[in-house]
């Protein structure tokens, strides 16, 4: 029996519809896989650590005035020693010990100077303490009125003063405070999967916040806080 053209017609016709019909189901099934990708959590972990400072930087500033200049500059070298001496008394080597800024103004010459100014040079001098024991500094802080009574006054109240405290060995913890905090964060998207009856997959991404080191309060400058925060995306599944 011949067949027509419309048989073949009609028979291209059905596997058009079938073939329409199974490509909108694999097309249907691929979205619903990708939807199901879709699916992710993103959660933070935090690390923190206290730490004692392993480095200090110690300025002593004093001033001291006359009208004689040759005699003022001869008194601050003397006060210079004698502020060297007292460091190494209290166990301060050479090599952490360096005489900072040395400065003498002329009062007269400036023009606002005061003729009524009892001394006409002001001298401002530093001796710096760069160690690697900050217990050192914080036993000779305590007895640093001894200086006093040589008539070497150290300024201790201002922001250029001030003791400086660091923490250098941040690339010795990172490491274990890295995992700590991916840790972290974990056991909160596992918490999250189980109250959303969904299963936690693998990582899609992560990111490391920026390490952060401060004070752990005001009065323990050499007790450091050291901070990271890590961020962590989950798939999830059904």
């Amino acid at each position: 029996m011949n067949k027509t053209p419309h048989f073949y017609t009609v028979i291209a016709a059905i596997c058009l519809s079938i073939g329409l019909v199974l490509f909108g189901f694999i097309i249907k099934s691929a979205a619903v896989d990708v939807k199901s990708m879709d699916r992710s959590v993103q959660v933070k972990g935090l690390a923190e650590r206290e730490v004692n400072a392993d480095t200090v930087i110690w300025p002593l500033q004093y001033t001291d005035a006359d009208n004689n200049l040759e005699k003022l500059v001869s008194r601050v070298e003397q006060k210079n020693s004698a502020v060297i001496a007292f460091l190494k008394l209290h166990g301060f080597d050479d090599d952490e010990i360096s005489t900072g800024s040395q400065s003498i103004i002329d009062k007269q010459a400036r023009e606002y100077g005061n003729d009524n100014q009892k001394f006409r040079y002001l001298a401002r001098a530093n001796i710096i303490v760069y160690s690697n024991a900050p217990d050192k500094v914080q036993n000779a802080l305590g007895k640093v009125s001894q200086l006093a009574k040589q008539g070497i006054a150290i300024v201790q109240d201002s922001y250029e003063t001030r003791v400086e405290y660091l923490f250098t060995g941040l690339n010795d913890i990172k490491p274990a405070m890295v995992q700590e905090a991916t840790e972290k964060a974990r056991e909160v998207a596992n918490k999250f999967a189980k109250d959303s009856n969904s299963t936690l997959g693998k990582i899609k991404s992560a990111r490391q916040g920026q390490f952060s080191i401060s004070n752990r309060d005001s009065n323990t400058p050499h007790i450091k806080k050291v901070r990271v925060v890590t961020s962590v995306e989950y798939y999830l599944s059904d």
